[in-house]
């Protein structure tokens, strides 16, 4: 089992938690974080890219002139590629950058990437906390307790609206609930601060998905 301390809003220690070791230490499959990482940033492409092919460009499809007798080059109508205002050639369409990744994989790539930062100590626990009202200065202080800078990563146990309204104009310090964490989140972020209810959750999550 591997022991962690558990802090209040204050930067002290309350408590150790204890948490599984195939949770924090589960061995980490490089090539399957890969393929996830991949498979979220092809996800993200819109894919709206357009451009319009000679056939589709305005303007007649005359030819511009005789074929011989100009001195000129052959030319076809005004839509030729070779042409200014003509249509493109091979030019991107609209398309899906869609892949489609297993429910199986994309769990074993963010339980990989969790162990990877609880190997290397990146991962801080909190106990579960609330904010009356949203107050940006309560989540600085927080940080402040926990001598956090960076890119940082909040895992709630449930959704905290005034805590997410605290946080967002703070760069790079993000927050979600540990049913939407990802694996790009993860690994994104140099610090994750989890509260108690999210590291339970997400232990029960992945223990009993190998039992």
């Amino acid at each position: 089992m591997a022991t962690l301390n558990v802090h209040n809003r204050s930067g002290e220690v309350l408590h150790e938690k204890s948490l599984s070791d195939s949770f924090t230490h589960a061995e980490v499959n490089t090539a399957v974080v890969h393929q996830c990482v991949v498979a979220y940033l092809a996800n993200q492409r819109s894919g709206t890219a357009s451009t319009k092919s000679r056939s589709e460009v305005t303007g007649s499809g005359k030819k511009l002139y005789r074929q011989k007798g100009t001195g000129r080059s052959r030319a076809g109508d005004a839509g030729s590629p070779l042409r200014v205002r003509g249509g493109v050639t091979f030019g991107p369409k609209p398309r899906s950058y869609r892949q489609r990744t297993p429910k199986q994989v994309r769990r074993l790539g963010l339980k990989s990437a969790l162990a990877d930062r609880f190997r290397n100590e990146q991962c801080i626990l909190i106990e579960d906390f609330t904010l009356e009202r949203p107050r940006t200065k309560d989540i600085v202080s927080v940080l402040n307790a926990l001598n956090l800078d960076g890119k940082v990563l909040f895992v709630l146990g449930e959704n905290e609206p005034n805590i997410y309204l605290s946080l967002r104009n703070i760069p790079k310090v993000n927050c979600c609930t540990w049913n939407m964490l990802n694996i790009y989140q993860v690994l994104w972020h140099d610090k994750l601060v989890l509260t108690e209810r999210a590291a339970e959750n997400l232990e029960a999550k992945f223990v009993d998905s190998e039992g």
